[in-house]
Order: structure tokens, then sequence, then C-alpha cells
């Protein structure tokens, strides 16, 4: 009987990374390389190992591998994080993109590619890596330092960009066309599909995953996530969207549940065994002659990614008024490209758009710009130090002048603020309506009709689309009609009151024109009669107690569960947002520590510890439980799993850390020399003239003063079992005790009583 080959070739591929993961981690380097060093030793590359036979089989695992590892990404952004994140990551992220994408094409046009490769490579170029930033940032220690936050702010926002461009650049490598209507036809589809996907998401998941929350195993929370996910995933390539953008809106869907967290863990080792897979097969993919052969070409993009992430990565933190220590320390942590650039060189491969010659340069351009992440990072600050002993003194005022001045909060006027609710609001419920119209129209209206012919099912249809747009419509004309920047509008200046009625008119005009839409199509009635059932159903929805109350309870539902994660997340966080921000204004962070069990610090007082004096740090809280203690005070003990919360600068907070870790090495080392003590159940027989005959269990002090328990005497024939501590031992008894080996040896010699 032979293995099939789909088997035999997962037997080569997960020994080979698992081999070369472990020499990775050995040598420090991140594990991806190490998956694709396996890719290349088990693809056809090299004949002297044994290699994989069916590769398709392997490219729909990798396949699967990309799915997860977008849905695993999906489950770390939430909407609350990219609005966090401001301006700061957008402009940073954007002069990255817009910047590296300008110098790919240039530079591929210069190395002789033709427009879609230019396209490609710009788009592969501009992305850095959020896995490689991460795993260095926590390897070196650097999760609390102030510049990490913008750096994780613009990873976000260039995650979100990446999924976007990967589904815009594999529509137009299919239509191979460049015109500017298809496609903004393509972009708006695909905007209506993220709002319809994530508003309905939002609305429904996280009401169905409270319901049924108590039937919930851990075993059928993963088979239901993985479910949804692959339910998005169809109904994403149903529509003409690419898989990766299923699987990332479902998993940015979940992230605004309050089980996300327990998600990711469930997810994340179905999702390293896919993703290896996936890095392996697109180590398959690296010819090492064609490498050899374009090795000029790996150098050159090499300099352009180093160099172009940096300076585009520091005048874009610079611009969006960040000081100029900071913006230095971002860009040189943004100088490599990873994990997308693979997916989209595999979607151009897929779809022929891209030379095959590519695929390796640019594996070869994420490895080399991976291994020399870690030293960029190191080198930021020595860096800053000479430039800004190299910069004219003026020219440092001014960067100062425009950081101050960029982070004051300026008043924006009535009106801005207003438009600005009022466009948001108004696109979010216009993009459901629309997905809902399309949605209805394409789907239930077909099934409706078949079961009621004729006139009788298009109006069973229409009223059925009129009942569940209504809500949506009311939103659209009335909200924000009597909020207070209205009312203050309205009575501050008589000349505001005909801007603000015509705003009114053109929402109830948009009204109209969503109203008049399906019933034109599906009534095909006299266009009156049309204008009138239109005008009819606007002033019912208007002027409606049901429809209002409708309207106000779907849009409560909606933000309690957009933002339920967020708010379970502030129940347990150990200080309010608001003061870590004010901290952080000021150049002050926040970091927190749980005590372990064989902590050195358990038992101790604050004040035997004196954090203060050591490190230049305050405790501000300590949580134990579901208690705080805040502000606590110098005799306060630190009892195991207690989580405590200390306040500092960067570079202190720094050494609070690497104080406690180096405490808790040494104690650990210290365990370590010392001689293990196992308990173990000995007997001994009290012999004639022991110091125990005569005495009971309690006077003997076996308990006390030896450290050992008496489980058991034999007496004869007899046996007690558990002897109460009254009982006197005779010679001849066989006593069964609980203890080290040593103590009990002492004991039956009597030294130790």
């Amino acid at each position: 009987m032979h293995l099939p080959a789909l088997i035999v070739d997962l037997v080569v591929i997960l020994i080979a990374a698992g081999l070369t993961t472990l020499l990775f981690k050995w040598l420090k380097q991140p594990l991806v390389l190490g998956y694709l060093l396996a890719g290349v030793l088990a693809g056809p590359a090299v004949k002297v190992l044994p290699t994989v036979r069916e590769v398709s089989s392997i490219d729909t695992w990798g396949e699967i591998g990309v799915i997860f590892l977008l849905f695993n990404l999906g489950l770390d952004f939430s909407v609350k994080k990219l609005m966090k994140v401001g301006g700061t990551a957008t402009v940073g992220a954007a002069t990255v993109l817009i910047g590296m994408m300008f110098v790919g094409y240039t530079v591929g046009s210069a190395l002789g590619l033709d427009r879609m490769n230019c396209i490609f490579l710009g788009a592969m170029l501009s992305m850095s890596s959020t896995t490689i930033i991460f795993k260095a940032f926590d390897e070196m220690g650097l999760r609390s330092r102030q510049f990490t936050g913008v750096v994780f702010g613009i990873l976000i926002v260039e995650d979100i960009f990446a999924v976007l461009m990967l589904v815009l650049l594999s529509t137009l490598a299919v239509s191979r066309s460049f015109e500017g209507e298809e496609l903004l036809m393509n972009i708006g589809r695909l905007v209506l599909f993220l709002v319809g996907c994530f508003v309905f998401g939002i609305y429904f998941i996280p009401t169905i995953l409270r319901a049924i929350r108590k039937y919930l195993t851990d075993e059928m929370l993963l088979i239901v996530s993985i479910g949804l996910c692959f339910g998005l995933v169809y109904i994403a390539n149903a529509m003409g969207f690419s898989s990766a953008l299923g699987a990332f809106m479902m998993g940015a869907i979940l992230a605004e549940t309050v089980e996300a967290e327990h998600i990711e863990g469930l997810v994340k080792p179905v999702k390293d065994l896919f993703g290896a897979i996936f890095f392996v097969s697109v180590g398959m993919l690296i010819d090492l002659e064609v490498l050899w052969e374009y090795k000029w070409y790996v150098a050159i993009l090499t300099a352009v990614v180093m160099v172009g992430q940096l300076l585009f990565g520091t005048c874009g933190v610079l611009l969006s008024g960040r000081p100029l220590k900071t913006a230095i320390q971002s860009g040189f942590s943004l100088t490599q490209i990873g994990e997308f650039a693979f997916i989209l060189a595999s979607q151009g491969i897929a779809l022929k758009v891209m030379q095959p010659y590519m695929y390796p340069i640019i594996v070869a351009v994420s490895v080399v710009t991976t291994f020399f992440t870690p030293y960029m990072i190191r080198l930021a600050d020595p860096a800053y130090a000479r430039l800004e002993r190299g910069l004219p003194a003026s020219w440092i005022r001014f960067l100062d002048r425009y950081a101050s001045g960029s982070n004051t909060i300026r008043q924006q006027s009535e009106w801005r603020q207003f438009l600005r609710a009022v466009s948001r609001f108004v696109g979010v419920y216009l993009a459901v309506t629309l997905v809902l119209l399309f949605v209805w129209l394409q789907f239930a209206v077909p099934l409706i009709c078949r079961l009621l012919p004729g006139l009788n099912g298009r109006l069973v249809s229409l009223v059925a689309l009129l009942l569940l747009m209504a809500p949506l419509l009311r939103a659209i004309m009335m909200k924000k009609n009597r909020s207070e920047a209205f009312q203050r509008l309205w009575s501050d200046n008589k000349y505001n009151r005909g801007p603000l009625v015509s705003l009114i008119a053109l929402r109830i005009v948009l009204a109209l024109a969503l109203v008049q839409v399906p019933t034109a199509m599906l009534l095909h009635i006299n266009p009156l009669w049309e204008a009138a059932i239109t005008v009819g159903v606007v002033l019912v929805i208007l002027f409606s107690k049901g429809v209002q109350a409708r309207s106000i309870l779907i849009e409560q539902h909606f933000v309690s569960n957009l933002s339920a994660r967020e708010a379970e997340k502030d129940r347990r966080a150990p200080v309010r947002r608001d003061f870590a921000n004010h901290l952080l204004e000021r150049d002050l962070h926040l970091t927190d520590i749980e005590i372990r069990p064989d902590s050195p610090s358990v038992g101790l007082t604050l004040k035997e510890l004196d954090f203060r004096r050591k490190c230049n740090v305050n405790v501000v809280t300590i949580i134990r439980g579901g208690r705080r203690i805040n502000i606590p005070g110098g005799e306060e003990r630190l009892y195991p799993s207690d989580k405590v919360v200390v306040v500092g600068s960067d570079a202190d907070i720094q050494r609070f850390l690497q104080y406690v870790t180096d405490r808790y090495n040494k104690a650990a080392e210290a365990r370590r020399k010392q001689k293990r003590k196992e308990m173990n159940i000995e007997q001994f027989i009290v012999v004639e003239g022991s110091r125990l005959v005569g005495r009971s269990i309690r006077e003997s002090g076996i308990r006390d003063k030896s450290q050992c328990l008496v489980i058991g005497i034999e007496r004869g024939d007899t046996s007690l079992k558990n002897p109460p501590p009254s009982t006197v031992f005779e010679p001849g008894d066989i006593v069964w005790i609980v203890g080290e080996h040593e103590k009990a040896i002492q004991l039956s010699e009597g030294k130790t009583l």
C-alpha cells in the first residue's frame, strides 16, 4: 500500500520546515527565512534531496495559508484601533506608500519592465513587514517605547491598503485595462462590499455569538470561526473579489467581538501550520540559477527598499508633526518588505502578469532586508545623534516648533464639525442601503417571484425591501437634525438656516432616489404613479414613530456590538485610556508586569523592593484578582499573579524591565544550582530502644521537626491508615511516612527528635 503523493509531500515539507526553523531559531533569525529555505530545499532547485511531487496540491494548501494569514491579520485589526492611530499613522503610511509606489514604478521602468510589472513592483516594495517588525521589537524589548506606537499605527494603515491593493491589482490584472471609469466602478463595488460586510457583520455576528456563548467549547468556537471565515471567502469570491479580502473582513468583524482574543489564540496553531506551508511553497518557486543571473536586480531593489522606506518613513512621520527623533526611529524600523510582497507576487504569477524571474528576486530582497532589520533599528539612535549634531540650529528650532505646533489642539468651526459628522454617517448608511438593494434585487426578488409569480411577487418583494430600508432611510434624512451642533448653528446666525435647510432637502432627495430605484424596477407602472408612491413612502418614513424607534434601536445595537470588546478591555485595563494618553503627552508611559509565582519579589513590600530609587519609576496600581490597589503604600506586599502598573519615561521603564528580568534570572539560576529535594513514601521499623517507643505521633515531633507525615502504621496483623495524632509507637511497628528521603533516614535513626 502506497501513501498518497500529497501526504508524502507534506512529510517532506514539514520535516524540512522543522529542521530549518530550528536552525534559524538558534541563529536568532526570523522563522519566515527558515520556511523559505525549506521551500528551496524541498523544491526542484535542489536535486540531491527528496522533493515535492505534486506542486499543484501544495499551491492549494498555500492558498489556504494565505486565507489564514489574512484572517489572523483581520483579527489583529479593529476599527477602534484604526481611529486611535489618527493622523500620524495615516500621513506616515500615505507618504511611504505613494513614495515607494512611485520609486518602484520608476526603477521597474529603468530595469526594462512593462507597465503591469512596474505597478506590481511598486506595490510590493511599499509594504513593510508587520510580522518581522513585531518580532524584532519583542526580541529587543522595545514594545513600550514611544516610537513603536507610531510604527504600529503605520503598519495598521499599510495592512489595510495592502488588502485593498491586492483586490484592485488582481482586478486590474484580469481586465488588463486602465480605463478610469472601470477602475472607479471597481473601487465603488469594493467600498460597498467592505462597508456592507462590516456593518451587517457587526450587527449580527456578535449578537449570535452572545446567544450561543454558553454552548461554545473551544472546539466549537474554532469550528464556528473558521466556518464564518470560509463562508465570507466564498461570498467574496462569488462577487468577483479575492478570497484574501473575505478572510480579512471576517477577521476584522470578529476582532470587534468580546471573544476576539480567544478566537485568535485558537486559530493561531492552524494559521501557523498553513502559513508555514504557504511560505514553503513560496520558497519552492525560487530558482537559484535565475537568482544568480539577476543578482544585480536584487542588490538594486534591496538598496531602493532600505533607503526609500527610511527616507519616506522619516519624512512621513515628520510631516505628521512628530519630533525628529521619533521620525528617524520610525523610518529605520520600516526598512524591509515581507508577507504581502509574497502574496502580491504569487497573485501576479498566477494571473500571468508578472515575469517569473521577479518572484525569486522579490523573495531574495525580502530575505536580505529582513536580516538587516534589527541592525537598522539599533542604528536609529546613533543616526539621530549624529544628524542632530550636523543640522543647523535654525533647522532644529524649526522642526521643534513644527512638532509642537502640530500637536496643539485647534478649535474647528462648528460648520466643519457638523458637516464631517453628517457626511460620515450618511456615507455609511448610504453604503449599507446600496448593499441591501443589490443583495435583495439579485437574490431575494428572483426567489420570491418564483414562489409568487407576476405582480403579487413583485409587490411583496418591494414592500419587504422598503420595510428593511425604512430605518436606514430615516437615519439618512433625519439624523443630526436635532443635535446640539445643528441647534447652535441655527441659533447663532440666521444666514446659517438656508444652508441647513438645503442640506436636509438634499438628504431627503437622496432618500427619494433610493426608494425610486426599486419601485421603478419592480412595478413597471406610469412614472407619475411611481413618483407618488415614492413620495408617499418617504413621508411615512419621516413621520412614523415606529420607524423612528426602529432606526434608533438598530443604531444602538450596532454601536453596542462595535464597542463590546473596547468596553471589556476598559473594564480589565490597569488604568483609564484618557489617563494613559495624558501621560504620553508628557513623555511618560505606563507598563505593567505580572508577578510570577516563583518571582523573588513575592512576599516583599514595595519599600523593600524600592523601585523608585533603583529604576526611577513609580508604582501607581496593583491589580490583585478583581481588586485594584491604587497608589499603594510602602508596606504593601506583592503576591503571586499580582499585576503591577508603573509609570516612567522610556529609558526608566526599559531600566525597570531589565532590572526585573535580571532579578528573576538570577533567582532562577540560584534555584537550578540547589539540590532538588523530592518527596517520597518511605517506611522504617521502630526498633526496641528507639526514642519513638512510648511516644505518640504528636509528642514525637515527626511533623513539626522532621517535616514528615505519618500516613500508616502496620502493627502485627493490623494496619492503621491515617492514624490519629494520639497513636503511641510500639516496638516492631512498621511506620509509613511521606517526606524527603534524607529526613526519613534521620527520623528512623532518631537523630532529629
